[in-house]
């Protein structure tokens, strides 16, 4: 299962990195669905848990602004539109699933996750500063809640 959903967060990254450049780039025909289902669709014997990419996608859209809003104190040196787009949508899963996928995916999974994509897509600095900044949030925003659930 693990590889699985490794797998699905790299369709998860590809999708929100595409649909976010091409929102950025006033593509109006830019569905998200269209671009989910057509990468999904290159890996469709590799991943059983399709919902799991899915509500991954669904649900950092759907946060989005909030997740920036999270990012952004714990990273002042670096305004959200400033953070290279790939870096942006490792860090915007990693927080995504720390704060709403607690229940399936514990946290450190959820950061060496982001940090994995990290090292795989991005930067040479960046595996090092998307753990840096999902370890704070962790520490923030998740660990001092007294029931084990992520202050949102």
């Amino acid at each position: 299962m693990a590889s699985n959903r490794h797998l699905g967060r790299i369709v998860a990254l590809q999708t929100l990195y595409e649909f976010e450049f091409r929102t950025q780039s006033n593509d109006t025909s830019v569905d998200v669905d269209e671009i989910l289902g057509r990468n999904l669709e290159r890996y469709e014997a590799a991943i059983d848990d399709k919902t799991f990419v899915d509500a991954l996608v669904k649900g950092v859209l759907a946060q989005q602004d909030e997740l920036d809003g999270k990012i952004a104190p714990i990273a002042p040196d670096w305004p959200i539109d400033q953070i290279a787009r790939i870096d942006r949508n490792i860090l915007r899963i990693g927080l995504y699933e720390l704060l709403y996928q607690a229940v399936i995916v514990p946290p450190k999974v959820a950061i060496n996750e982001a940090v994995e994509l990290a090292k795989a897509f991005g930067s040479d600095n960046s595996s090092k500063f998307i753990n840096g900044v999902l370890g704070t949030a962790y520490r923030t925003l998740v660990e001092d809640t007294t029931d084990g659930s992520a202050t949102v």
